[in-house]
């Protein structure tokens, strides 16, 4: 008679000893996806810059069209449809855009090939480097700087307005030190499609909404923004203000305060602003945080009342919100119109305020005792 087998109790498995052996497991997995994506974008960049020095070296224009599927047809037969033409257009291009090997090995570390494919037909550079770089500093997935794109974020920020080389050092500023500052933080307008808002509803509804909509919101502020109250009560002397909303952006390290309006900017705005961000400094700022910042959210503005009052001296950003979203090319249409206009205006700020050359700056002026014509 067969001896029976003996029933092996098992012993039940310790909590902390699971948990590590899973951290062990998850955290090799995510070094080794990160490894091969480093790797792929590398060689992916290799590939490129060999295929641009071999269309550079021809004095032909249409070599680069008749290499790529030939090469394509024999690479995709040893190694597979990855390396068809079109993406080894897409790679030269890669090659060509992120030139730079110490810039490009930054971005690796966090970027995935699907990040560069959506950054690459970006022509404008100052464009694409903003966004490589937010998504370097702000981790998004790829899904994420597709809709930032789609919504042209680049155009909603102050930086677009700036002449190209101040935007290009802030840039560069944002690359060696990871320091980001209010103009690439702060959006005009700001998109708010996803509160659901119908065609008539009140300031309390917007904010009731916000509340309700809370992630949505912040991924439209910008990665960095943490919520701290809902009408923050300020008491003034005999006095009770309410804030309508109070952030805190760990980057800036800086509270920030958002009001909510209705209708178009008003200069009394600014006043009842101003009072917040000053209670909040006396109040609520600690000793190792910058000076609070302030958000006035409202359904229009005129730019040359925001520009007379001098906002961004007090801290202060106007801008307007959309709660439908537009179609694309009037929303296109509307950006670019602002960010010309903003360059003009500091174009003409910046002017030297005498007259060209040889010009008698008394010129057209009468002599005192000079009879009128």
């Amino acid at each position: 008679m067969p001896k029976k087998l003996a029933l092996i109790k098992s012993a039940p498995t310790p909590v902390a000893l699971l948990a590590d052996v899973r951290h062990l497991i998850v955290a090799t997995r995510e070094g080794v996806a990160r490894a091969v994506n480093t790797g792929l974008v590398s060689l992916y960049w290799q590939i490129g810059r060999r295929i641009r020095e071999d269309i550079l070296k021809s004095k032909r224009a249409a070599y680069g069209e008749e290499i790529l599927p030939t090469l394509s047809a024999k690479l995709v037969v040893e190694f597979g449809r990855g390396f068809s033409a079109r993406n080894l257009a897409n790679m030269v291009r890669f090659a060509e855009v992120f030139s730079d090997p110490k810039i490009l090995q930054a971005l690796t570390a966090k970027l995935t090939w699907t990040h560069f494919t959506l950054l690459i037909p970006i022509e404008d550079q100052l464009k694409r480097e903003f966004y490589a770089e937010m998504c370097r500093i702000e981790l998004w997935n790829t899904r994420t700087l597709n809709k930032k794109i789609g919504s042209m974020l680049f155009e909603r920020t102050a930086l677009s307005r700036k002449p190209a080389k101040l935007a290009e050092m802030e840039i560069k500023k944002l690359r060696e030190e990871d320091k980001l500052t209010p103009d690439l933080v702060f959006r005009d307008p700001y998109i708010l499609d996803f509160l659901g808002l119908k065609d008539t509803y009140a300031e309390k509804d917007i904010e009731a909404a916000i509340l309700r909509e809370m992630e949505a919101f912040i991924l439209e502020l910008g990665v960095g923004f943490a919520f701290l109250a809902r009408q923050k009560r300020m008491q003034i002397g005999h006095k009770d203000y309410y804030l309508d909303l109070l952030f805190y952006h760990r980057k800036l390290r800086r509270l920030v305060a958002i009001d909510l309006k209705l209708g178009e900017f008003e200069a009394a705005d600014k006043g009842q602003m101003e009072l917040y961000l000053n209670w909040l400094k006396k109040h609520e700022q600690s000793s190792d945080e910058e000076e609070p910042l302030g958000i006035i959210l409202c359904a229009g503005k005129d730019q040359e009342h925001v520009e007379l009052l001098e906002m961004e001296k007090s801290g202060i950003h106007v801008a307007s919100y959309l709660t439908k979203m537009l179609p694309k090319k009037e929303l296109e249409r509307k950006l670019h119109q602002a960010v010309r206009l903003a360059r003009l205006r500091l174009h003409n700020a910046s002017a030297p305020d005498h007259p060209a050359k040889g010009q008698n700056k008394n010129a057209g002026m009468k002599n005192p005792g000079q009879n009128p014509s």
